[in-house]
């Protein structure tokens, strides 16, 4: 007997990684929402921290539909111009654009600095992530299997941004406390028991300073040459009980200090171009006898 169930069409089916891209870019766009509200209501302090965090998470939360329209499309057998056009799009709107606005809405807030500083910071972040964008569609091939990117991903520098906008509202505010009876995190007990002028400490010396160098040192990464791994990529092809191990410790670290952990994956990430370039820098100026004993 024939199955009653209705099947979806192959064309709704090779819609979907086109409908997970414009999820991306409206989480976007509401990000940004969120950040001019929280502009608007500066002078409420709590109101402020919750429109932010919003902003915030919106952006990590678009990040897992950027991680899953691709390979969707690739499932799907639906890869076509359009999409990769849209992707990048979106991409602009949701890591260049969002995250440059949520820390120039912070920096102008606290008043760190000068607020032309403020904007040439962020407009660098932006401008650098499109014109990442750019040349990404313009080197890349179809046949590439987007295991190594050359420069950070847009992705990556928005993450580690907003993470460690995350972690200064932690510090300084009070995200990670117990609000609406939501018990807190165990990073937020910790900030619970710590005096309020060491919160302050850290996070107006270290922490806000660190949103505003991290702004053009994250766009000289994205259009920079230094080689960074695909994350997606890297943990699809994780098998075995490595794989499991992994993402067991990442659930926790999640479920257990997120903010933290999140903040410290980022800079992690980033770190890792780093070093993998530096690494590969002392193994070409290596003589030829060091470099075979390698």
């Amino acid at each position: 007997m024939p199955s009653l169930t209705p099947r979806p069409s192959s064309r709704t089916i090779r819609l979907l990684p086109n409908a997970l891209t414009l999820a991306n870019a409206g989480l976007g766009l509401l990000a940004i929402s969120k950040a001019i509200d929280a502009l608007a209501l500066g002078q409420d302090a709590a109101a402020f921290e919750s429109n932010m965090e919003a902003a915030c998470w919106l952006v990590l939360a678009a990040g897992v539909f950027d991680a899953l329209d691709g390979k969707v499309a690739r499932l799907t057998n639906s890869l076509s111009p359009l999409g990769a056009q849209l992707d990048s799009l979106a991409d602009a709107l949701t890591f260049g654009v969002a995250p440059a606005i949520i820390a120039k809405v912070l920096l102008e807030h606290a008043e760190l600095a000068h607020t032309r500083i403020h904007f040439a910071a962020a407009a660098a972040f932006s401008l650098m992530a499109i014109l990442r964008l750019a040349r990404f569609n313009a080197e890349t091939d179809d046949d590439d299997d987007h295991s190594r990117f050359r420069g950070l991903p847009t992705p990556a520098a928005a993450g580690t941004l907003v993470a460690t906008i995350l972690l200064f509202l932690s510090v300084r505010g009070s995200i990670e406390g117990a609000t609406a009876g939501v018990q807190p995190t165990l990073f937020g007990r910790a900030l619970e028991a710590c005096p309020v002028g060491l919160r302050e400490t850290v996070g107006d010396t270290l922490l806000l300073p660190l949103v505003l160098g991290l702004l053009p040192l994250l766009a000289l990464l994205m259009v920079s040459r230094v080689q960074y791994v695909h994350l997606v990529t890297r943990l699809g092809s994780m098998q075995g009980r490595g794989a499991l191990v992994g993402l067991v410790f990442t659930m926790l670290g999640l479920f257990l200090v997120p903010v933290p952990f999140l903040f410290l994956f980022g800079l992690g990430y980033v770190g890792s171009g780093l070093f993998g370039a530096l690494r590969r820098g002392n193994a070409h100026g290596a003589p030829d006898a060091d470099r075979r004993a390698a």
